[in-house]
């Protein structure tokens, strides 16, 4: 099945200094925009964050100051950004939680408009959660093949979680209790 889109929907990621918006900048971005006739664009950079980049965040996307010295500040770039997502939809994995609001901080900081009011947002992490429950019952069927019955009792679900992890361990060998 194809998107039917009204208009333009971009996917959007962002890699980070950190995982605070107010604080931490944006090191990476990559955009695809799909247009309703189906043609695709993108748009990936890095960017100069001009703040250090946590060693946590270097160590999970690879890219260290060093990477970013002769790369253009995001100031640099936002004007032709926003002109890049006007009238655009937006899309992503935990978008909600992260990416956008970490963009949005990014025009504010820049004071270039980015108004996202008016936009549908599509998080697919949302999507994935709602088609893909991730509860107790749920686990129990996917690792035991059960029907939890009497869920929310608390001997039911004590007895399930001792069987979903009695499952874990067989189904992931290399798995310990202490990494839990």
């Amino acid at each position: 099945m194809q998107l039917k889109l009204k208009c333009p929907l971009v996917f959007f990621d962002l890699e980070t200094t950190g995982l605070n918006p107010s604080k931490d900048r944006i090191v990476e971005y990559s955009f695809l925009k799909i247009m309703p006739n189906g043609e695709r664009v993108t748009q990936t950079r890095r960017v100069n964050p001009t703040i250090p980049i946590s060693a946590e965040s270097s160590m999970i996307h690879g890219i260290y100051e060093e990477d970013l010295k002769d790369a253009p500040t995001f100031k640099l770039l936002a004007k032709e950004l926003a002109r890049f997502l006007e009238g655009c939809d937006l899309a992503g994995f935990n978008m909600l939680r992260f990416d956008l609001p970490m963009l949005v901080e990014e025009f504010l900081r820049c004071g270039v408009s980015f108004d996202v009011s008016n936009r549908k947002l599509v998080d697919a992490q949302k999507i994935f959660h709602m088609m893909e429950p991730r509860t107790l019952k749920a686990a129990y069927m996917f690792y035991c093949g059960k029907d939890l019955e009497d869920a929310h009792s608390a001997e039911a679900d004590t007895f399930a979680t001792a069987e979903v992890l009695e499952a874990q361990v067989r189904k992931y060998a290399g798995v310990s209790i202490k990494d839990a």
